[in-house]
């Protein structure tokens, strides 16, 4: 416990680091160029269907393979993390970014870029985890609210302007540069970073467990893949079940081996903070919420409503500038200070809820204004830059400093599953829905509306896929809103529980010790 202390108080003497808000700015720079890349892909869906003949399924997998292979490895990067070098994982990992999207922008063929984005999540996986941790290690708690809503800002902002750089980026060159644009990003970071950041680490912290790696990414990628593919082969076809199974037991193995494991990838025990399991609920059904609608939302404006790239980026872009606005001018970080956590999270996700409502009833049909959707819009980045930073301060306050790592990489894992699961989840539902309105042999939109036969048919289809928009919209819009309540609830539970012991210290003690040891 004396080098855990030692090294933590190296990182972050009295007042912070000296350099921390410069530092934050470096490290704030590598996690835009990895959230860009989640979303930034959505806007080149059009190009790559033309032009790598991809399939909806091909382009499921080319933004899944990299959220699935980043929220696998996420956990096991943390603990690598703490226990070898923040600094150090932080430059590996943006030099294996910037291999991974050098071999994505020159790739040919669909099969090629689903690999080259899978290895690019491994990358980003070092580069999630470490961010965050190394904010933990240099701020101390007079500005780590803020700083950790600033991060969550820039995660904010890279989730919801990758469609507006895409865009600016197909409008004048060919989909490659979307992947190209990092190689100089990457570059630049690393060096800031090897010059300025400080290294951390927890000298007595868990080997990494690779294992529990290998079990929860063949898990959570056997479970999206059967919910991608139920709507093609139907949900109780062999196809489907027989992954979804294989899935569900390969979780139930990750969590009876972190159970018994010495050096777990992720300590089970965090799941008796309630506080920790309320932020983990929201944090999850945010993202859920989110990542579904914005890839869904880009192909609406695209093919239904007739946007160039560029011009469904703009329209998707007020999303982005009401975090930013908020964060940077502290309103995020005074309301949590002035609600409290329990209360800050239920009203953010009540406003992402109602941004998606918005979209449902007003902007997402073919009758619909784009002015149902800029409220929409607003609201969720309302409500993002709201719930956000109170949830990612809850999880992390909920786990040891000297655990930081493993602490950014739960918050990590849970974001990127969120999103990884919106997409599979609401793609599955406006597929149903559209294959029950129409009938069709193409295995994607633009190429079922190239198909068609006249425009009274065209329109048919731009009908059936404006109806499937609008009903996985309210799914997600209740997901959201039944996780805001349900992490609200928790977070309130954790807190009274906390308080406790100032009401009865004679009688706490005892159980205060046994925490620390189950841990």
């Amino acid at each position: 416990m004396t080098a855990t202390t030692a090294a933590n108080d190296q990182a972050a003497p009295t007042g912070g680091h000296p350099q921390r808000w410069l530092i934050l700015g470096v490290i704030c720079l590598a996690q835009l160029t990895v959230l860009l890349d989640n979303t930034v892909l959505s806007v080149a869906i059009p190009s790559l269907t033309s032009e790598l003949h991809a399939s909806t399924s091909d382009i499921q997998w080319m933004i899944n393979a990299y959220s699935l292979v980043q929220s696998g490895l996420l956990l096991t990067a943390g603990n690598a993390a703490d226990r070898y070098g923040r600094k150090k994982m932080l430059a590996i990992g943006l030099a294996l970014f910037g291999l991974g999207s050098l071999t994505a922008g020159l790739a040919d063929s669909t099969g090629q870029l689903i690999a080259a984005r899978a290895g690019m999540g491994i990358g980003g996986a070092l580069l999630m985890t470490t961010t965050l941790a190394v904010v933990m290690q240099i701020f101390d708690d007079s500005e780590r609210v803020k700083a950790i809503a600033l991060w969550a800002t820039v995660g904010s902002l890279g989730f919801a302007a990758g469609p507006l750089i895409g865009g600016a980026i197909l409008n004048h060159f060919w989909w490659g540069m979307i992947f190209l644009i990092n190689i100089p990003v990457a570059v630049i970071g690393l060096v800031a970073v090897l010059k300025l950041v400080p290294e951390s680490k927890n000298p007595q912290g868990e080997r990494p467990d690779m294992v529990g790696a290998l079990l929860s990414t063949i898990g959570m990628t056997s479970v999206v893949y059967a919910i991608i593919t139920g709507p093609e082969h139907g949900w109780i076809s062999a196809q489907v079940l027989l992954p979804a199974v294989l899935g569900i037991l390969v979780l139930g193995a990750f969590a009876l081996w972190e159970l018994r494991v010495p050096y777990p990838m992720l300590d089970m025990h965090f799941f008796r903070n309630q506080k920790f399991v309320g932020a983990v609920a929201g944090a999850i059904l945010v993202m859920f919420g989110m990542g579904g609608s914005l890839f869904l939302l880009t192909q609406h404006l695209q093919f239904v409503l007739g946007y160039e790239p560029l011009e469904a980026g703009l329209r998707m872009a007020p999303l982005a500038l009401t975090v930013v606005v908020l964060n940077i001018s502290g309103v995020g970080p005074r309301i949590v200070m002035k609600l409290g956590t329990p209360l800050t999270v239920a009203v953010g996700m009540t406003l992402v809820a109602g941004g998606l409502t918005s979209i449902a009833l007003l902007g997402g049909g073919t009758e619909g204004t784009y002015w149902g959707m800029l409220l929409g819009l607003v609201l969720m980045g309302i409500g993002l830059a709201v719930s956000n930073p109170a949830m990612a301060n809850a999880i992390m306050s909920a786990i040891p400093p000297e655990k930081a790592g493993v602490g950014a990489g739960v918050n990590g894992t849970l974001a990127e599953f969120g999103n990884g699961l919106g997409v599979a989840v609401l793609g599955a539902v406006l597929n149903a829905r559209f294959a029950a309105l129409v009938t069709v042999t193409a295995t994607s939109l633009p190429a079922a509306l190239a198909a068609a036969g006249s425009d009274a048919e065209r329109g048919q289809i731009s009908d059936a896929f404006a109806t499937g928009l609008q009903t996985s919209q309210v799914v997600g819009a209740i997901a959201v809103f039944a996780g805001g309540l349900l992490a609200a609830a928790l977070l309130r539970r954790a807190e009274r529980a906390e308080a406790r012991p100032a009401a009865a210290p004679a009688a706490e003690p005892v159980e205060a010790a046994r925490i620390p040891a189950a841990e």
